[in-house]
């Protein structure tokens, strides 16, 4: 059993694509490569078009054994049958949802670089706490920085939690070619954007991403 409320490794977080043939097929590869767990992050999207592929994607990953989250939306999350939705500093209260959608679905929270807000959502029950962006972001240009040494004061934090512990998650910049710094300072997750589904093989730029965990003290 894992002592994480939310699995260790590789955690994709989906591009502004709108033609879910494209995002299914990028899925499967990234899951064959080793992704635990997948975010729908779907900023450009209408409503219809970010609950059309919601659910889509909730039965597939299902069938690849990825855990699938919503981000922003955690109505739609239960909507679709998801396993957890993540929320930023203007997606409601965490405290709320937890209390409106019950014990079971996960809830992650961005923290960016503030450990004191951390320990507020992690009292609201918050699954996992989110830091970034911990290397310079293409996605997120304007994002404040998460300075790398955070997250070991953030693991330390997580750790003075109860059993199974919440997780933490780094976000921003994080390519196959650093994934193993982040880790090192005490992800216990990575969650990657382009750095995974804008590479050219998704399923070797998965496979690079999950191989720093292999060596860690946050195992799968």
């Amino acid at each position: 059993m894992s002592t994480l409320r939310f699995p260790a490794g590789l955690y994709g977080v989906t591009p502004d694509w709108t033609d879910a043939g494209r995002l299914l097929a990028a899925v499967r590869e990234a899951a064959a490569g080793g992704m635990r767990a997948l975010q729908l992050r779907s900023k450009q999207c209408s409503d219809a078009q970010r609950a059309a592929l919601a659910r889509a994607l909730a039965p597939l990953c299902r069938e690849l054994g990825v855990v699938f989250l919503v981000n922003d939306h955690w109505r739609l999350a239960l909507e679709v049958g998801a396993d957890g939705a993540h929320l930023g500093r203007d997606d409601g209260d965490l405290a709320q949802a937890r209390a409106a959608a019950g014990p079971d679905l996960i809830l992650g929270a961005s923290c960016y670089n503030d450990l004191q807000r951390a320990r507020e959502l992690l009292d609201a029950g918050a699954d996992y706490i989110a830091f970034g962006a911990v290397f310079p972001s293409s996605t997120k240009p304007q994002a404040v920085h998460a300075p790398l040494p955070l997250l070991g004061q953030a693991r330390a934090l997580a750790a003075s939690r109860a059993t199974p512990r919440p997780a933490v998650v780094a976000i921003g910049g994080i390519t196959p070619g650093n994934a193993a710094q982040a880790v090192e300072a005490g992800a216990d997750s990575i969650a990657v954007i382009s750095g995974l589904f804008e590479a050219p093989d998704i399923k070797a730029a998965a496979l690079a991403c999950a191989a720093p965990f292999l060596h860690s003290n946050s195992k799968p």
